[in-house]
């Protein structure tokens, strides 16, 4: 039996109300807007409140997109989350949404693949449906960075802001624009690159492990810069290749929203012209399992995704892993749109 095709049917945001400025951090680091700005693309972010957690961002955002769906809870076969900073190590982020959106009963899971774990989400929400086991998939971005931020230190605290992002995964009709296909991978020799060190079973909490900070992210930026924009162009091109489209044929190149050098770099090397490529990096920083569909939401309240428009997602991060998705997009349901 040919596997089922997959489309992308609606999609919904969240982002917490208080906004911290390039300026807001030079109060209290040794940096600048100009700094920040030109090494990042980045001037403000959105930052979670003490009493809010990931899933209390990403329960927003799958309200959204159910209502902008017309979809009920009950209605969903399955719920997946992506977020690299998890309400806890257990129980599930998913299970905590599930119970805040009324979707008792449904199936839900956490997805842990650090900045790439909404792409290797979708893929696996694709895959359910695509299989026959599910007809309707929520996959959810959720994350509070900056609950895992040392914010002394300039290398990561000016990067990272906090939102959610949701979408709705449905089973395609003939006639109806779908998912292409996918290009998943990992490099486990750059484990050390990018990572939270403590609070695992590698390194249990302890006084040691606070007193060296490592319940913080900690990032080696020139290397995962070289990382990045070798592999966008090397997954992009791959999910093109095996689906025989050009990169001249993609309307809207969405990668995942780190630093706007590496996109730039990686469009250039791709050869998209930037009125094809898609970033608010500036006003929402590097919001890791969240930043790809808030890129879809704007787009399509912006009428540049929709009309069966080709569009590609690359998402990259610690593992090191990377996820692209080529998918035709047809009418997107958006509260925003």
């Amino acid at each position: 039996m040919n596997p089922r095709r997959v489309k992308i049917s609606a999609v919904g945001t969240y982002v917490p109300s208080r906004v911290v400025t390039n300026d807001d951090l030079s109060l209290t680091l040794d940096t600048s807007d100009e700094w920040i700005s030109t090494r990042s693309g980045i001037r403000e972010r959105h930052i979670a409140a003490d009493d809010e957690a990931a899933s209390d961002l990403g329960a927003f955002a799958a309200q959204q997109a159910l209502a902008a769906a017309g979809v009920k809870p009950s209605e969903l076969d399955l719920l997946i989350v992506a977020s690299l900073s998890p309400d806890m190590l257990f129980p599930a982020t998913a299970s905590f949404i599930s119970g805040k959106i009324g979707a008792d009963g449904v199936p839900a899971f956490d997805l842990s693949a650090a900045c790439t774990g909404f792409m290797y989400a979708l893929a696996t929400g694709s895959a359910f449906i695509a299989s026959g086991q599910a007809e309707k998939v929520l996959v959810v971005g959720a994350e509070a960075v900056s609950k895992m931020i040392d914010w002394t230190d300039r290398s990561t605290a000016v990067l990272f802001g906090d939102g959610a992002g949701a979408v709705l995964l449905e089973t395609a009709k003939d006639e109806e624009a779908a998912i292409l296909g996918f290009d998943l991978g990992n490099d486990p020799s750059g484990v050390d690159l990018l990572n939270l060190a403590a609070g695992g079973s590698r390194f249990p909490a302890s006084p040691e492990t606070i007193a060296a900070r490592q319940h913080f992210i900690s990032m080696n930026g020139s290397e995962v810069f070289k990382f990045a924009t070798r592999i966008i162009v090397a997954s992009a091109r791959k999910v093109l290749e095996r689906h025989s489209c050009r990169i001249e044929d993609v309307d809207l190149f969405v990668p995942h929203q780190a630093n706007i050098r590496i996109i730039d770099t990686a469009a250039r090397k791709l050869g998209v012209p930037p009125e094809r490529v898609f970033s608010n990096l500036e006003r929402y920083g590097n919001t890791s399992c969240a930043s790809i569909p808030l890129c879809l939401d704007e787009a399509a309240a912006a009428g540049r995704i929709g009309d069966d428009r080709l569009v590609l997602m690359v998402g990259f991060g610690a593992g090191l892993s990377w996820g692209s998705c080529l998918a035709r997009i047809g009418k997107l349901h958006s509260v925003q749109a």
